[in-house]
């Protein structure tokens, strides 16, 4: 009789166990803060690679054609394919290029590129060393490259960052008693070079773009209908919601006489309602605004801006 009560009143406490327990689950679940619109989206980046040249002397015959040049061209794929493999970024066609300078050189605010990329091939070299001994011979090539990057913010026209980085390959083969492998002549080093070279800055391109907030800028306005650049192709989508930030006062700074923007302040939030177009090129998106209001025949004068 006793064995059946404890077993009963231990049955009991295990069943209330589990009853406090999904409670205390449920509350920690409905206590949790609700999470923002845009919190962990990562916003794609429009990037323009504006060229890649060849400085140095290597391969420049008397027929050299600085705008076909095939290690400068080399170079330019590995840091497309090396920024595209990320998928944070939208990286736009070459002949996009010249509208995105032209949009810098006027001061107008950047529709089509947040970002330019301009590098080149510093050094590039090639040697072949090796040894000979009474029964083994051993030869090794190895090639050498130096690539720089600036990496250019469009709305300002200023170098965010610069680098220059090197990177080598090389094979080796070795012949015992007549017997081995020989190496000729390895073009893909020149590859596996460079590619090491651009592998270092990679990183730091990614970072420089990233952790710089996305922006955007109106386009129109249209009896209260407020049209913005970017759209989906970048993640926008319905009910992400932006700051409107003002553009803060320009002044020189006279230790680098240097035109600068001082910050600008928040003035307005605004919530996206549509996303349209049928490219990059001429996608945007459609928002009103929750809060504040801008002067609407200065659009120019505003930018908008990821929520912190």
């Amino acid at each position: 009789m006793i064995r059946k009560i404890f077993l009963f009143v231990g049955v009991l406490l295990f069943v209330a166990t589990g009853l406090v327990d999904a409670q205390v689950s449920r509350t920690q679940v409905e206590s949790q803060p609700q999470s923002s619109v845009n919190k962990g989206k990562a916003l794609k980046r429009k990037v323009a690679i504006a060229r890649f040249t060849n400085e140095t002397t290597y391969g420049k015959g008397i027929f050299y054609d600085k705008n076909n040049d095939p290690m400068a061209k080399q170079a330019l794929d590995i840091l497309s394919t090396r920024l595209a493999s990320t998928e944070k970024f939208i990286l736009l066609e070459r002949s996009d290029i010249d509208k995105a300078m032209l949009e810098s050189e006027n001061e107008k605010p950047n529709v089509l590129a947040d970002y330019i990329i301009v590098g080149s091939i510093t050094e590039f070299g090639r040697k072949n060393t090796g040894s000979s001994g009474v029964f083994s011979n051993t030869k090794t090539q190895t090639v050498e490259a130096g690539v720089s990057i600036r990496l250019i913010d469009v709305s300002s026209g200023m170098i965010i960052y610069s680098e220059e980085a090197k990177g080598s390959a090389e094979t080796t083969s070795k012949t015992t008693l007549g017997l081995g492998g020989t190496a000729d002549f390895d073009a893909s080093l020149s590859d596996k070079a460079i590619s090491a070279a651009i592998s270092q800055l990679t990183e730091n391109i990614i970072n420089n773009c990233m952790n710089r907030a996305w922006k955007a800028y109106f386009l129109t306005v249209d009896e209260g209908v407020y049209y913005i650049s970017g759209g989906a192709s970048q993640g926008l989508a319905m009910g992400d919601k932006f700051s409107v930030k003002e553009k803060g006062r320009s002044v020189k700074n006279p230790q680098t006489g240097i035109m600068m923007e001082l910050p600008g302040k928040t003035v307005g939030k605004i919530r996206i309602t549509f996303t349209g177009g049928e490219s990059v090129e001429n996608e945007f998106s459609i928002a009103e605004f929750t809060e504040g209001q801008i002067d609407e025949s200065q659009l120019s004068n505003y930018f908008i801006i990821e929520e912190e």
